[in-house]
């Protein structure tokens, strides 16, 4: 699964027959500035039954030296949240969505199908999309599953590479940077103690996946199709987090070898200094 529209999703919600616990809704809204934002936003209303996982201490492990600003997350831990929510089986649909153009609901995307979970997409507009339509939202928290098996992870590890991998990585191999165009080429940065990006990369801005409202574009086959396929491409943003919109992207086109470099930028700046 991709994305799926806001008519998909509220036809399934409002459906009287549809069995409830075979999908979870989960709202993955945040602000990098603002970190408790998105908590915030999913307390004061959310599209009904979503339930909320935060970038920082959902999505994410712990931050060390190295790694990057968003490490991947301890997968048992990380497995017993999303017991807690429903996602057990493999025939469980998850829909995730953000109101950043998904941002941070492809993190999310990108982590299931990296523990074997496939059957997730993404809400196509994502919150915008949702209330410009009308539908109806919530401040009422779902209760959590009470008896429904665990979730099993079942990580496919050839889906990332650490720093030795990329800066070793094989002639051939395409690195894809999806910063902005000024972060890639060092005029801008923000976040991150140095400027530029990884040597020999080449930039396509994960902002490029959508439109200006955050609906997904379809020209994906032809966004990447002067790709060179030798090799997986590797991935990589700020902190592995955009890059799952990029990744989705390469997903829709037919490429589903691409690798995450999960440290990214923020894990390069660390080894150089």
């Amino acid at each position: 699964m991709g994305v799926v529209s806001a008519e998909w999703l509220w036809a399934k919600i409002s459906a009287d027959r549809f069995p409830r616990d075979s999908l979870v809704v989960i709202d993955c809204r945040f602000d990098l500035s603002a970190p408790t934002a998105g908590k915030v936003a999913y307390t004061e209303g959310h599209i009904p039954q979503s339930h909320y996982l935060d970038l920082n201490q959902d999505l994410s492990g712990a931050v060390g030296m190295f790694g990057g600003r968003h490490p991947l997350p301890d997968l048992a831990i990380l497995s017993e949240k999303l017991t807690r929510i429903g996602i057990s089986r493999g025939e469980t649909t998850v829909v995730a969505y953000d109101d950043s153009r998904f941002a941070f609901a492809a993190r999310l995307w990108w982590l299931l199908r990296y523990l074997g979970h496939e059957r997730v997409a993404l809400l196509d507009g994502g919150w915008q999309r949702w209330r410009a339509l009308g539908y109806p939202i919530t401040a009422e928290v779902p209760p959590k599953a009470s008896s429904s098996p665990a979730f099993v992870p079942q990580p496919r590890p050839n889906w990332v590479v650490d720093y030795e991998t990329v800066r070793d990585r094989p002639d051939g191999t395409i690195l894809i940077d999806s910063r902005e165009g000024d972060r890639y080429r060092g005029e801008r940065e923000p976040i991150d103690p140095i400027a530029g990006h990884i040597p020999g990369a080449i930039n396509y801005c994960w902002l490029d996946t959508t439109d200006g409202q955050g609906i997904l574009r379809p020209d994906h086959g032809d966004r990447w199709s002067r790709l060179p396929t030798k090799n997986p491409p590797m991935v990589y943003c700020g902190s592995g987090v955009t890059a799952c919109v990029n990744l989705l992207s390469l997903h829709l086109a037919g490429i589903d070898q691409a690798q995450l470099y999960a440290g990214s930028w923020s894990d390069w700046c660390a080894h150089l200094g």
